[in-house]
């Protein structure tokens, strides 16, 4: 199988690579940020940040050819962990108990301006 890069016009990397890449029905994300997709800067508030990087999850797994319920597995990266940030918006995009993916919330050092980054791993027709 091929792999596919994938890239999206809200954002992207400084350094030369993807947004995500794709094989065959798997994609697998690069690091996903809260970057305003008309300012391509970082918001001061978590809670904005928060919303931006879900809206890009969004907007990456579509541009992979996949959807939101083709999500198996998030990662959110963020110092200090402030999970009620993550859950109005985890929430939002994935209301249905039953059918949310997994996920895992972890402390890392963040870049200057970063407050939260997530990445995802998807399979389409799962």
């Amino acid at each position: 199988m091929n792999r596919r890069a994938v890239y999206i016009s809200q954002f992207s990397h400084v350094n030369p690579i993807p947004n995500a890449a794709r094989i065959g029905a798997i994609i697998a994300s690069g690091l996903i940020r809260g970057v305003d997709p008309q300012t391509h800067e970082f918001p001061a508030t978590l809670a904005q940040q928060c919303a931006f990087m879900f809206e890009n999850m969004r907007h990456t797994v579509e541009a992979a050819g996949a959807s939101l319920d083709d999500i198996i597995k998030v990662t959110f990266w963020m110092s200090p962990i402030v999970r009620p940030a993550i859950n109005d918006e985890w929430t939002k995009m994935f209301p249905d108990p039953a059918t949310r993916p997994a996920r895992q919330v972890m402390e890392a050092p963040m870049e200057p301006g970063v407050l939260i980054q997530c990445d995802f791993l998807a399979v389409i027709g799962s």
